[in-house]
């Protein structure tokens, strides 16, 4: 069976976590995603968190870089330059997420790619854009974070602004820029033309955090940081279940308009009488009195372990999670069941579990392969797609330029 995006090319100049997130997702689409690194290392996040051995690929590349296939290219040099050209004269899709100006400064920016291939889609992150007062700055997840609004409505009540723990500005944004360049194609099919598309790591996180922005449209003022707690005008909070452990918990939302869900979990945790207690006998109320209901329903739920709460609630229609740790998500079994989560072989880390395509179309499977070795590909990709020979290819090969 065929995949979606069978066919399509990407030149891929992405490094780190926000372009290759996107080129992974085109890549497990189908897309032939070749990766272009820098001598003598290669994509930096190769090196980046590797705190269990210093000489063999981190896992932070390897989560992000499946489906690939790896060039190692010095672009410093004319030759370097001149392979590039070449690849990209025959690409869809040419994707970057280098600092402001750099890929100019090499000759391979919007205007210089458009002349050489006008169906060329150019892809582009920039932390701020490519224009306005901030867009010179360097901008990491963090950053993006912070200035988006996500940070100033993260954390406990009272308590500093805090970096929420998912990647949103760096996967977030790469899977934004994911959208445009599929919408891009498609456009490609009536004009026959590429496109520049890019995405600001700030506003895909704005765009994120849209719905935290509907007090301040009411009321002019900022949102305040909540914790755990609702925003909405029900109750939700942490349960503390049994176990001493860090993450020994369940998350359990009772929305305002859904009251059936408040007398499920009455019935659930035995105390029926909680339904005719003035500090929760409304929405209102239970927002008020949050932390004694907290308290109440935490007299059940501490003395079960966390997976055996979530299903009792939400085996009644309640939403309810347990909150899994890292190493229990790996161990999953519905994510193991779905094969989101499996088990790959690599040549140097052996086998390990990687997190798969969350994506699904039911014509286009994904056929997961392991991340590239640095270089694995550069002579296939040189001799097929660029039209070296292999004289060439060794001579490229001596004066260090692959």
């Amino acid at each position: 069976m065929s995949q979606a995006l069978e066919g399509i090319r990407v030149i891929d100049f992405t490094h780190d976590q926000a372009g290759p997130s996107c080129t992974q997702m085109l890549a497990w689409l189908g897309a032939d995603v070749i990766k272009i690194e820098r001598p003598p290392h290669g994509d930096r996040a190769r090196r980046l968190w590797n705190m269990d051995n210093p000489d063999l690929d981190s896992f932070f590349f390897l989560l992000l870089n499946s489906n690939k296939r790896s060039t190692v290219v010095n672009l410093r040099t004319e030759e370097g330059k001149e392979i590039a050209r070449r690849l990209i004269k025959n690409a869809d899709i040419v994707a970057e997420n280098l600092g402001p100006g750099v890929m100019e400064r090499l000759g391979l920016g919007w205007e210089a790619v458009k002349a050489l291939n006008p169906r060329a889609i150019y892809a582009s992150v920039k932390g701020f854009g490519s224009y306005g007062p901030y867009s010179a700055f360097k901008c990491f997840e963090p950053v993006a974070q912070a200035t988006s609004g996500a940070m100033s409505v993260t954390g406990e009540a009272g308590g500093p602004p805090m970096v929420n723990g998912a990647n949103i500005g760096d996967s977030g944004t790469g899977m934004h820029l994911t959208i445009a360049i599929l919408a891009a194609l498609v456009q490609r099919e009536r004009t026959g033309r590429g496109q520049l598309v890019e995405v600001a790591m700030q506003e895909a996180v704005l765009n994120l955090t849209r719905v935290k922005y509907t007090q301040t449209l009411a009321t002019g003022k900022p949102l305040e940081r909540s914790g755990n707690r609702s925003a909405t005008g029900g109750w939700s909070d942490l349960l503390r279940c049994a176990g001493n452990g860090s993450n020994d918990y369940v998350y359990m939302i009772i929305p305002p308009d859904n009251p059936e869900m408040f007398e499920a979990m009455t019935e659930v945790i035995g105390r029926p009488d909680l339904r005719n207690d003035d500090r929760f006998a409304t929405p209102p109320a239970r927002a008020r009195n949050g932390a004694a209901l907290t308290a109440e329903i935490e007299g059940w739920t501490a003395q079960r372990e966390k997976r055996e709460v979530m299903k009792a609630f939400a085996g009644r229609g309640i939403v309810c999670g347990a909150v899994l740790d890292t190493a229990e998500v790996l161990a999953d079994p519905h994510l193991r069941e779905r094969e989101t989560i499996f088990d790959l072989e690599h040549p140097t880390r052996g086998r390990f579990s990687v997190i798969g395509c969350p994506v699904r179309l039911s014509d286009s499977p994904v056929a997961a392969k392991r991340a590239p070795l640095k270089g694995e590909h550069t002579e296939d990709v040189l001799r097929g797609l660029a039209g070296y020979t292999p004289e060439e290819i060794r001579r490229l090969r001596d004066n260090n330029v692959i």
